[in-house]
């Protein structure tokens, strides 16, 4: 009975298949590279996107509980505002607000005294230890938002007027002690765009 001759494998064909071993080697390997990067910039914008609730979550909690409670200026010579927006300070807004926990039993106010400003394209919470500061009394500053563009406040009053200040310069009764209705913050990030949310105001 005859042997049957066992073929080998050519050079040529050698060469032809480890050329495409080599092709499928270098599309998994780009595709696999793709998916990472994706991967990488989904984790990045899932982080930002739970920076920003979180950033408009301490907003709404300051906002949504402003009280009516005037401060003393710096130098005890006259009261500010509850709740102020002035382009002629440092602050985008300056409120007193209710609410503030006292779970240690402290010797302090129940109220606090809060403020935002944007610093370096940072967008900064600074609350005082004192609801009537001093020069001596320094705010603590917290970095809420980081590549912020701007902020702004507009309030709506007990007519149903829009205004973007603070206490409003018409109107009747203590201004000092005035409130709005609701308070829209309006946000403008690089990468976002404009961020609109209003906070209706606990009376």
């Amino acid at each position: 009975m005859r042997r049957l001759a066992q073929r080998a494998f050519t050079l040529i064909e050698v060469l032809v298949a480890l050329a495409i071993f080599g092709i499928m080697a270098v599309l998994a390997y780009q595709a696999l590279g793709q998916a990472l990067v994706n991967s990488e910039l989904l984790g990045d914008r899932m982080e930002r996107m739970r920076s920003i609730q979180q950033t408009m979550r301490v907003l709404g909690q300051d906002l949504m509980q402003t009280a009516p409670r005037p401060v003393r200026d710096t130098i005890g010579e006259g009261w500010r505002p509850a709740i102020t927006t002035d382009l002629g300070t440092e602050f985008a807004i300056e409120l007193t607000r209710g609410g503030w926990p006292n779970p240690a039993g402290l010797q302090r106010a129940t109220q606090q005294r809060v403020a935002y400003r944007i610093q370096d394209g940072e967008l900064l919470r600074l609350n005082w230890l004192v609801l009537d500061p001093t020069f001596n009394n320094d705010p603590v500053a917290t970095v809420l938002l980081e590549d912020v563009d701007s902020i702004l406040f507009r309030y709506l009053d007990a007519t149903g007027e829009v205004t973007e200040q603070w206490p409003p310069t018409t109107g009747s009764g203590n201004v000092l002690r005035l409130r709005p209705r609701a308070i829209e913050v309006v946000l403008e990030l690089p990468d976002e765009g404009e961020i609109r949310r209003w906070f209706e105001v606990a009376l």
